[in-house]
């Protein structure tokens, strides 16, 4: 599943990638993050709870963040794995300024399978549509508390 967009954040690039490396304010952004614990260098073990069309559970997984040029790029590696199915992904994140704030621009390749995928790309589609909305709406409202 591929999942493209870009969104406009209230920050000078430096801010938004100090936001956006920044495991705490990840994990509050992040539906369903449990936790994010760091395990080595821009490495991290994670813990998520979600559901999809009523197939619910747990998921514990790593995110890297490699190939850093603060602040205009990194790509985030996720996988996962529990009860319902696993993931797998990998997605561009790219800082450039615009006006008085942040132009980010993203690209996601994702796969799922097991119980989860059966709901059918069209759903999940919906679903990691909406998981971004409110990812990127959390760390605005941050950026506008001033963290």
């Amino acid at each position: 599943m591929r999942i493209d967009g870009s969104i406009t954040m209230p920050a000078p690039p430096e801010q938004v990638w100090a936001l956006f490396t920044d495991p705490r304010a990840l994990q509050k952004a992040t539906p369903g993050c449990k936790s994010l614990e760091a395990i080595g260098p821009d490495e991290y073990q994670a813990q998520l709870s979600m559901g999809v069309a009523g197939i619910k559970g747990n998921y514990a997984g790593k995110i890297r963040l490699i190939d850093k040029r603060e602040p205009a790029h990194y790509r985030l590696v996720l996988e996962g794995s529990g009860t319902p199915g696993f993931v797998s992904g990998n997605g561009d994140m790219d800082f450039s300024a615009e006006g008085e704030g942040t132009k980010v621009v993203y690209s996601w390749d994702v796969q799922v399978g097991g119980l989860i995928a059966g709901v059918g790309q069209r759903v999940l589609g919906g679903v990691g549509k909406m998981m971004i909305d409110q990812f990127f709406k959390t760390l605005q409202a941050e950026l506008k508390k001033g963290v």
